[in-house]
């Protein structure tokens, strides 16, 4: 019997494979296909879980350098948000890498941790009681086997069979009547990528590379590879020809050239990228915005697109809901869980996907062809040039708006939230970025006081929270910080009672 098994094997189940690892339990991931999908998908990440990543040391193994910084800009409903002038409150960052390339990274990482992940493996059914689950399992070569868990987790996709199977419904809101067209082209002398994030086509004049709308839809050019540029259209159609790959007839050049000229009023001719590179065609009918009833049933929980999906960055929050469930059960199965430590899975990140949902269907609304979206997107642009309305739909795009009740009345201002990016000198006269000190994914008590009195207050949790005495090299949030593993604040003061309530809350009584 393994700690836990994972259903899927994609971004989420191996991150979470990796946080499990790391926090001393045994997962078994069983993914349906044989070998990583190679296919276009994600092409980046962005918000709070670029510097999750950091505090992991991923974060340089996709970006190659050490730390991530603001990003000077970003979009929201294709509007343009100038976050460069948010200085130091801007909560923005940034890591472009595909999906492809995340996960092999990921699984590579997973393999070094000494994490088990079987390929080829389908799930086919799981049954559960108070001690136990057991999943039925279709091995490579046809035979079905039971494998035992103390706990499930469903990674396994919007089509999540754990999800069905355990009963849990799967509302949300349809729009049937977007089409979005994608395709990876060769490089053309009909256009031409030009600095500041825009692009010059024969016959129309220069645009916005990302997200130009029209009366007639979306345009969208992205050039990271030259020599394949990742091209984009959005249209509202009374009849959708359907999903390709999947039912509907297969998509092609010619129709991404026809749309694009429906969108433009341009004819923009395509050619297929050089031979060799990776080819992408893909046609996707309807829009989908849903979130799991529950995020858990008995010792089954749901993470990633089984518990949520959403035209918008579902990759992100997959990935913190891995780093904030991988704690919560390795504390439960190594007997050291507080009362309602896993249902607490559930309310914070049900309620984080919410916010997801929110603006990612703000953000398509916005979009959208019509006179009255036109003058509420000229209304908002206006509304967004005050800078506290910038730092909130900033903030509502990175996640950084995501408060966790911590249980205090009254709260310091971190407590809850994402922890800030901090440099500090440790004891041995080193200086270093708070990122490096949560390599391990473990609690850490961040004391900046300078004093021994919160340090004989955790002592009686050394075994499970690591203690740093250090000195900031800026204006430090608080005295002291008790971080959890996913990057949240506990706590946050100088008052030795309410570290002890915070410790005693979150990591049992020492």
């Amino acid at each position: 019997m393994v700690d836990v098994i994972i259903a899927g094997g994609g971004p989420a189940g191996l991150f979470l494979a990796c946080e499990l690892r790391l926090a001393g339990v045994r997962p078994l991931v069983l993914e349906r296909r044989p070998r990583p999908d190679l296919s276009d998908k994600a092409h980046g990440l962005a918000g709070q879980v670029v510097r999750l990543l950091d505090h992991r040391g991923l974060f340089e193994r996709c970006a190659g350098q050490a730390a991530p910084a603001p990003a000077p800009g970003f979009f929201f409903g294709g509007l343009p948000l100038p976050l460069h002038r948010l200085g130091q409150d801007n909560p923005m960052y940034l890591l472009p890498v595909h999906q492809r390339d995340l996960e092999r990274m990921l699984d590579e990482r997973a393999a070094e941790l000494g994490a088990q992940v079987r390929r080829g493996w389908d799930v086919l059914s799981f049954g559960q009681n108070d001690e136990r689950v057991e999943v039925v399992a279709r091995a490579p070569g046809g035979a079905e086997t039971t494998l035992t868990a103390r706990y499930l987790v469903g990674c396994d996709g919007a089509r999540s069979t754990i999800r069905k199977q355990a009963g849990i419904a799967f509302p949300g809101l349809s729009d049937d009547h977007v089409v979005d067209r994608t395709a990876l082209i060769g490089p053309s002398d009909r256009f031409h990528v030009l600095p500041g994030g825009r692009v010059a086509i024969d016959g129309l004049g220069e645009i916005p590379a990302a997200f130009h709308r029209t009366d007639r839809g979306v345009f969208t050019l992205l050039a990271h590879d030259p020599q394949r540029p990742l091209v984009n259209t959005a249209e509202w159609e009374d009849h959708p020809a359907g999903d390709f790959p999947g039912p509907g007839a297969p998509m092609t050049l010619q129709e991404m050239e026809q749309s694009i000229q429906r969108v433009l009023g341009v004819r923009l001719p395509l050619s297929a990228p050089p031979e060799g590179a990776p080819t992408l065609l893909r046609r996707q009918c309807g829009r989908n915005s849903r979130l799991a009833e529950r995020l858990r049933q008995g010792r089954v929980f749901l993470a990633g697109d089984a518990a949520h999906v959403s035209h918008g960055p579902t990759l992100n929050a997959a990935l913190q809901d891995a780093a904030n469930l991988a704690w919560k059960l390795a504390a439960t199965v190594q007997g050291w869980a507080p009362r309602g430590l896993l249902d607490s899975y559930e309310s914070e990140r049900h309620a984080a996907a919410e916010r997801v949902l929110l603006h990612t269907q703000a953000a398509t609304a916005l979009m959208a062809p019509g006179g009255g979206v036109t003058a509420l997107r000229r209304l908002l642009a206006e509304l967004l040039d005050s800078p506290d309305n910038l730092r909130l739909v900033a903030a509502l795009l990175a996640g950084a708006d995501v408060r966790h009740d911590m249980g205090e009345e009254r709260p310091a201002a971190p407590t809850g939230r994402f922890v800030p990016p901090l440099e500090v000198t440790t004891a041995d006269g080193r200086t270093r970025r708070l990122a490096e000190l949560l390599r391990q994914a473990r609690p850490l008590l961040l004391d900046l006081t300078g004093g021994d009195d919160l340090a004989a207050t955790a002592e009686a949790w050394s075994d499970r929270v690591r203690r740093v005495s250090a000195t900031a090299a800026g204006q430090a949030p608080a005295p002291a910080l008790l971080i959890r593993p996913d990057g949240y604040v506990a706590w946050a003061g100088a008052d030795p009672d309410g570290l002890k309530a915070a410790l005693t809350r979150w990591f049992s009584p020492g």
